[in-house]
């Protein structure tokens, strides 16, 4: 099991997304903190998210649970910082990494799903009125994320 660990946190150190860090809280292997800087193309850009990453015993097996600690305006994160996102659920893979993982987040961050919303509110106002989606979660990154 150890030798399993130490080799999923050398992978992401040989691999990691430019926009993102992560590594071991402490001592905790089982326990990450993440940060994705928001992507310049987004109404996330300039904002700092944090985020926590749990990993189950049995994973690569099973995915890793992840969620933000930032509060965010997303249709696809709730106030609780859960994720909706596909492959952190049924399309798990073991082949994907914790690289992957949030390289994935990020991409959410452009490029939203509103078809598959955690937030059903927030997904109505980024299909009926993006501009308006723009600015609260251009307003919520300056409030909560810089």
């Amino acid at each position: 099991m150890y030798r399993t660990t130490l080799t999923w946190v050398s992978s992401f150190y040989s691999d990691p997304p430019s926009s993102c860090s992560a590594g071991p809280s402490g001592d905790d292997l089982f326990h990450w903190q993440a940060t994705i800087m928001g992507p310049g193309d987004s109404p996330y850009s300039g904002g700092v998210f944090f985020l926590n990453i749990h990993f189950p015993t049995d994973y690569p097996f099973k995915p890793p649970k992840v969620n933000f600690t930032t509060r965010i305006y997303h249709p696809n994160i709730n106030a609780n910082g859960s994720i909706c996102l596909d492959i952190l659920r049924d399309q798990w893979s073991p082949a994907l990494t914790i690289s992957k993982v949030l390289l994935s987040i990020c991409s959410m961050l452009t490029d939203p799903n509103p078809d598959d919303p955690l937030v059903p509110e927030i997904a109505h106002v980024y299909k009926t009125d993006r501009p308006r989606y723009e600015a609260t979660a251009r307003e919520w990154t300056r409030k909560y994320a810089i």
